[in-house]
């Protein structure tokens, strides 16, 4: 992710057009991110099936698709997007959804990896959504076949492909790890 010019706003970042490059806005600078391969695709799309189909199933919140911004900071504005993200219905307005980018965290933000994420970059986008107030995130590692949970000051729980996935913040859903993967090659 690379810093791009000068401070911008939120209502600027809204106003960007889409195509070739994702953008987040990090305390007023824009930073830009290729598109995502094909593998980061599939898992995104598996793992937002399984999600979606149980809050909706369920009615427990609403569930936002990769490129949804989350305006977690103002003046200035810091707007990140996950991949997945998870609100709890007891947060969401009688009114429904607000237009624009939704005023804080989710409730679970999930990280799909991407071979370009560096370290430094997933540690600080995780840290970001924690002291923010998100009650977990889930950081995807498609490479390794990894699933691993960071909640607030707790140590990150790291889920393989022999595990099943499980969440406080979605009663009862539970999803093996595997199954979020396409077949290995190894597999085939």
């Amino acid at each position: 992710m690379a810093p791009t010019s000068p401070i911008m706003t939120a209502y600027e970042l809204i106003g960007l057009p889409s195509g070739e490059v994702r953008y987040e806005l990090i305390r007023g600078k824009l930073h830009t991110m290729p598109l995502s391969g094909w593998e980061h695709g599939i898992v995104t799309a598996e793992l937002s099936m399984q999600v979606a189909t149980y809050v909706e199933k369920h009615d427990i919140g609403v569930v936002f698709a990769g490129g949804t911004g989350f305006q977690l900071e103002h003046s200035p504005d810091t707007v990140l997007a996950p991949d997945l993200a998870f609100v709890d219905r007891s947060r969401v307005p009688p009114t429904g959804v607000p237009e624009g980018y939704w005023q804080g965290p989710p409730d679970l933000a999930v990280e799909v990896l991407s071979p370009d994420d560096s370290t430094t970059q997933v540690n600080a986008k995780t840290d970001a959504w924690l002291s923010h107030g998100a009650g977990e995130v889930w950081l995807v590692d498609p490479k390794k076949r990894t699933v691993s949970i960071h909640r607030p000051a707790e140590a990150p729980v790291v889920l393989t492909e022999n595990d099943s996935l499980a969440s406080g913040l979605l009663p009862g859903f539970s999803c093996g790890v595997a199954e979020i993967f396409p077949p290995s090659a190894e597999a085939s």
